[in-house]
This record gives C-alpha cells, structure tokens and sequence, in this order.
C-alpha cells in the first residue's frame, strides 16, 4: 500500500487515467465491430458508412496513449481494405 502522499497521489491519478483509456479503447473496439459486422452481412454501404465513422474514433485513441499511431493506422488500412474488396 502506498505510503507516501505523493505515491497515494499516484494511485489516484493512475486509477483515473486507467477508466478513462479504457473507456476509450471500448469505444474504439465498439466502433470496429460495427465495421465487420457490416462486413459479414455484405452490406457494401453500411460497411461503407461504419468505417467513416470509425476511422476518426481510431485516430482519436491513436492521439492518446491508448493505441500507438501505428497500430491505428494499420486497423483503418485493413478495414478500409476489407470493406473496398466487397
């Protein structure tokens, strides 16, 4: 257990910012689920519509903590790959 008040300030703030980037990352993994749901039912524009909506949600986590630039990038690619194959 945290001693010191700087440490139990730590715990505070860490607990916070935890929620938060959690939050965040369910809101990304809600967005792309969206995306390939629209995927496997081959709807072409909802797929369509769902990845523009997603897209910015992914590069808003990517400017936070919660997803490297790279990883974001990489998901927009493949979804935006999948979703023009259809």
């Amino acid at each position: 257990m945290a001693n010191t008040l700087q440490a139990k300030k730590r715990v505070r703030q860490t607990a916070r910012k935890t929620a938060v980037n959690r939050a965040r990352m369910s809101r990304v993994r809600s967005y792309v689920r969206g995306v390939e749901q629209a995927i496997l039912a081959g709807d072409k524009e909802a797929a369509t519509a769902a990845l523009r909506a997603a897209e910015p949600e992914i590069m808003k986590a990517a400017k936070t903590p919660v997803l490297h630039s790279n990883t974001a990038s990489r998901k927009v690619s493949r979804l935006a790959h999948r979703v023009a194959k259809m």
